[in-house]
């Protein structure tokens, strides 16, 4: 792929970048920076309903995951925007060949082709397609 056809895809990628570094940052700090009674708006200090406490809890789990999702997300937006600067963006890993340009724009951080992708999943017993 030619410099001028992955200038797009840079400025896709650096787009979607900031957007979750914000919101990264945001949950980080909404997630683990409050306590139950600051989660909750609690200013008493009698113990909350077991159910409560256990909702809490799930919704606590539930953003660590979504900010772990979005470091995930952030690690091959990186990783993607160097294989821009080295002029190796756009060819799959798995094969050498290049991705389709279409799926690069679903995916900007796409490692491999749709091919390699599905081997990779059928080998892994992963049923999502990324």
């Amino acid at each position: 792929m030619r410099a001028k056809e992955r200038e797009p895809f840079k400025k896709l990628l650096v787009m979607r970048r900031k957007m979750l570094t914000g919101d990264v940052t945001h949950m980080k700090d909404e997630t683990l920076s409050k306590s139950r009674q600051d989660a909750s708006g609690d200013i008493s200090a009698m113990p909350l309903h077991m159910a409560d406490i256990g909702s809490e809890n799930y919704e606590q789990e539930f953003r660590i995951g979504l900010v772990e999702n979005e470091e995930e997300e952030l690690r091959e937006i990186d990783d993607a925007l160097e294989r821009i600067a080295n002029a190796t963006y756009g060819t799959c890993e798995g094969c050498g060949k290049p991705i389709a340009k279409s799926r690069l724009k679903a995916i900007p951080y796409a490692r491999l082709c749709i091919a390699c992708q599905r081997e990779e999943e059928t080998q892994s017993g992963q049923g999502a397609f990324a």
